[in-house]
């Protein structure tokens, strides 16, 4: 709460005045955002259209086939917001014998929805919908609004905010639990900064730009430490493993599911014994595999972790430099590292080849929406606008447990939806999809709420999580890592929706819905050698392998390196399906591309011709 000696007395005039204010909302609107603009200390809107900062902007809403109707924004402002505003009634105490006796009408319910009634959540929910047509349909030279706003004079803000710059997914801004904000929280300095930000600088709320930056700097102290282990002579494999370890401690506490500031306390405390590096970690490791009611490495209970990714405990020795790097890694805010881009950068920070591109090349998050939006979340919305609708209609005819039924029916649709990335890399696509569905997911559960259903504890077990998301990627390091953001990514949303209520044991879930396979080409065993007539084994130039011309001088292949060329037993068309999961609902990603003349550098000759085979049809 605001210390109330701290409060501006124009911000305490301005709360003090309309909560006390009559429902007129063409009399108090415009009223009401003006006064908010001077508590904000932004502009205030100007007269003229053309601004596009102004009450009452235009826009034409499409009602048919070459034909629109028209429409006002109770408040624009371009580049920024499109703003709805209403006013509904307060809830009327029961008014006293004495006060019935002074006014016969005293304590009668006054015309509109009651604020904290079904019928209020409903007409703020269509308040939204109609400002999301809204923003939808703006002029085709004014750019996307990042934010709508639906005001409730003198009551309530409602804030939803769509960063891709598409108009198409306006979600809960911060998060489901705190978009909202009363007349009172107007109070908090943050709160009014937030709208501050909105009105002047809203793409500066982003909370992936803001996080992104966080993301690279992490992946960089990490790339620093991968570098210099496998420098020691440590192989790849068993760096990039004991580091993720790492650094899911790191996230751990820094999300409470581990006590604040000890696993860096513990790493902090072996700077002085670094020797006791080795026996500590291990030890911690293997409690968080298990769980255990006290840990004698950090003197806490620890929960069961599980999920694989503590089945193996081994532990890097680290001299004081590369531990000093990792402390620096575990100081860092881990709960804000996006993972849209996290996955990539991790895999980059932990492969020799691809270290020098940290930070770059990545695809952006933005463009992953630009698929995934369309493809999955679009069709599910338009769905969902259909059973909310069918929902309000039964609640207004007094059938509620109809309504509930066709709530749950649809949470339990999305709760069974999968998803399939290909070519899944370290699962940025498949993340944003998880997000984007917990978003939907939200908005359900809200929905529930105003037809008396509580899912709070069946949420713990029947919820959008990643064993819904499906992966097949070739790089081991990369699927590894795609599995791991999945869990990072849910665990974020799960503390985003309940608060510090802490998730079911086993925190992570070994659901084997990342598989490390070809997606394309599918053979048994091992590839092996070709052999000529003789029983020799073929070899070819190696493709990579470049020498000076003694002639020319120009750089020509050399010959002398080569490998064998391989064969792969009963090769054929990869599935993308398994016994495990038989069928997916949607398909997404960005698979990588190699023209036809490129192929036989990146994939090799013996892979090239088998492939080719497998697929006659494809030239």
């Amino acid at each position: 709460m605001a210390d109330a000696t701290n409060i501006p007395q124009e911000v305490e005039h301005f709360i003090t005045h309309w909560s006390k204010a009559e429902a007129s909302e063409r009399a108090n609107a415009q009223a009401f955002l003006i006064g908010l603009t001077k508590i904000l200390g932004v502009p205030e809107p100007s007269h003229t259209h053309a601004d596009g900062y102004t009450f009452e902007f235009p826009v034409k809403i499409p009602t048919g086939p070459g034909t629109t109707t028209d429409g006002r924004l109770d408040l624009y402002r371009r580049g920024c917001f499109v703003l709805e505003a209403k006013q509904f009634v307060a809830p009327v105490a029961q008014p006293t014998e004495l006060a019935l006796a002074l006014d016969p009408t005293a304590g009668k319910k006054k015309p509109g929805p009651v604020r904290g009634s079904e019928a209020w959540d409903d007409a703020m929910w269509r308040a939204r919908g109609q400002a999301e047509r809204y923003a939808r349909h703006l002029p085709a030279d004014e750019p996307p609004a990042p934010f709508l706003l639906v005001v409730d004079v003198g009551h309530s803000i409602e804030v939803y905010a769509d960063f891709t710059q598409a108009g198409r997914a306006y979600t809960h801004f911060p998060d489901p639990r705190k978009f909202r904000i009363r007349l009172a929280e107007l109070r908090e300095p943050a709160v009014r900064e937030r709208l501050r930000r909105i009105w002047m600088e809203p793409l500066a709320l982003d909370p992936a730009k803001i996080s992104a930056a966080v993301t690279r700097e992490i992946a960089g102290y990490l790339a620093i430490l991968a570098a210099s282990l496998e420098k020691a002579g440590h192989p790849p494999k068993l760096v990039s493993e004991f580091l993720t370890r790492c650094l899911f401690c790191m996230f751990a506490e820094d999300v409470a599911l581990l006590k604040k500031d000890s696993f860096r306390g513990l790493l902090e405390s072996l700077r002085a014994a670094p020797e006791g590096f080795v026996p500590k970690l291990r030890t911690l490791f293997a409690e968080m595999q298990t769980g255990t009611d006290f840990s004698v490495i950090l003197n806490q209970k620890l929960l069961r972790f599980n999920g694989g990714l503590f089945h193996e405990a081994s532990v890097l020795p680290l001299d004081g430099t590369q531990l000093g790097v990792l402390i620096k890694a575990s100081q860092m805010q881990w709960k804000d590292v996006e993972p849209a881009i996290f996955g990539t950068l991790l895999e980059r920070a932990l492969n020799p080849d691809e270290r020098h591109q940290l930070g770059a090349h990545f695809t952006p998050r933005a463009y992953v929406e630009r698929l995934v939006l369309p493809t999955v979340i679009e069709p599910l919305r338009a769905e969902w606008d259909s059973v909310r609708a069918a929902a309000a209609t039964l609640a207004t005819r007094g059938d509620m447990r109809g309504a509930r039924r066709e709530v749950n029916a649809f949470h339990d649709r999305l709760c069974t939806i999968t998803v399939l990335d290909p070519a899944c890399g370290s699962g940025n696509f498949l993340y944003v999809a998880l997000q984007h569905l917990k978003l939907l997911e939200g908005e359900v559960l809200d929905t529930a709420a105003q037809f008396g259903e509580n899912f709070k504890l069946e949420l713990e077990t029947h919820t959008i999580d990643p064993h819904q998301f499906l992966g097949i990627e070739l790089n081991p390091r990369a699927a590894s890592i795609a599995e791991l953001v999945l869990w990072i990514g849910y665990l974020q949303w799960h503390f985003k929706i309940h608060g510090e209520r802490t998730p079911p044991e086993p925190i992570l879930r070994a659901f084997k819905n990342i598989e490390c396979r070809d997606a394309v080409l599918a053979w048994d065993g091992e590839p092996q050698p070709a052999l000529d007539e003789t029983g020799a084994p073929i070899t070819v130039w190696d493709r990579r392998s470049m020498k000076p011309d003694l002639v020319t001088g120009r750089t020509v292949p050399d010959e002398s390196k080569r490998v064998p060329l391989l064969t792969y037993p009963n090769a054929r068309p990869a599935g993308w399906l398994t016994k495990t999961h038989p069928k997916v609902d949607y398909i997404v990603g960005n698979p990588p591309f190699l023209g036809n003349k490129r192929m036989r550098d990146d994939l090799g000759d013996g892979y090239t011709e088998t492939l080719r085979a497998a697929y006659p049809d494809v030239t």
